[in-house]
C-alpha cells in the first residue's frame, strides 16, 4: 500500500493526512469548515477548533486518511465496542474497528480502526479504496444475502477484526461484526466471511469465484 503522510499541528495536537487514503467522503469538511477547508493553505488549520471537537471529527473520517496525536496525553482513539462493516453503494467497504490486515504469510499490512476496502478491483492502491470506482462506472447496491451469516452463533462483541488478503482473490474477514447495508439493513455475526475484491462477483459483497474467470491480479 502507498502512502504519502503530512502533517499539521498546534500546540496541543498534531494531526496527519495521508493523500493516498483520503477519497474525499469530507466528514471532516462538513463536521469542521473552519478547520478542513480544501480552499485554504494549507487546507487543515488545526488552530481553528479545540482538541476535543477535532478529536470527534477526525475520527468520522471513514478511510482512515485521518489520524491525530494529542500532545502531552497518552489519549488515543479506541475502536468501537463492536466491529462495523458498511456497504458503500457503488464503492468501497468500510470498515470501523479493530482491523488488523494480513497477508497471506500472516504479516501484518495495517492495523488501524478505520479503513476502507476497494471492491470494484481496479484501485491503484490495493486493497484500499483510492476512488478508482469511480472512473471504471462500478455499480453495485449495498444489498447483501443475510442467510448466509447465520449459520454460526454469534460469540461474543468487538475484539480483533481480521482481514487477510489472498493473492488475485477474495479477502477474508474472521471476527465479531455488524455488516451493515442500507437495502438489507443490520445483521450482527461471527462467521468467517469472505468478500468479493474484483467487481465481478454476483453475490456481492460476498466473492462467488468470478476472481477466476476474469483474471483478477491484486497486485
Amino acid at each position: 500500500m502507498k502512502e504519502k503522510i503530512y502533517s499539521y499541528e498546534n500546540e496541543e495536537i498534531k494531526v496527519t493526512w495521508d493523500l493516498k487514503r483520503c477519497i474525499h467522503a469530507e466528514e471532516c469538511v462538513h463536521g469542521l469548515p473552519d478547520v478542513f477547508d480544501p480552499n485554504q493553505k494549507p487546507w487543515i488549520q488545526p488552530e481553528q477548533a479545540e482538541t476535543g471537537s477535532l478529536t470527534e471529527v477526525i475520527e468520522r473520517c471513514p478511510t482512515g486518511a485521518l489520524h491525530y496525536e494529542i500532545k502531552e496525553s497518552e489519549k488515543k482513539e479506541k475502536a468501537p465496542g463492536q466491529n462495523v462493516i458498511t456497504i458503500e453503494k457503488d464503492g468501497p467497504i468500510y470498515i470501523h474497528g479493530e482491523v488488523v490486515i494480513r497477508d497471506m504469510d500472516d504479516n501484518v499490512v495495517l492495523k488501524d480502526t478505520r479503513v476502507a476496502m476497494c471492491r470494484c478491483g481496479k484501485s491503484k492502491n490495493k486493497p484500499l479504496c483510492d476512488n478508482s470506482h469511480i472512473d471504471a462506472g462500478f455499480k453495485a447496491d449495498t444489498s447483501y444475502n443475510p442467510e448466509r451469516l447465520r449459520t454460526e452463533p454469534v460469540n461474543g462483541k468487538g475484539g480483533e477484526l481480521s482481514i487477510k488478503l489472498f493473492d488475485n482473490a477474495p479477502f477474508l474477514v474472521q471476527g465479531n461484526y455488524d455488516l451493515v447495508g442500507e437495502e438489507t439493513g443490520r445483521e450482527t455475526c461471527s462467521k468467517k466471511m469472505s468478500f468479493c475484491r474484483c467487481g465481478g462477483s454476483h453475490t456481492k459483497p460476498f466473492c462467488d469465484g468470478t476472481h477466476k474467470k476474469i483474471g483478477f491480479v491484486s497486485e
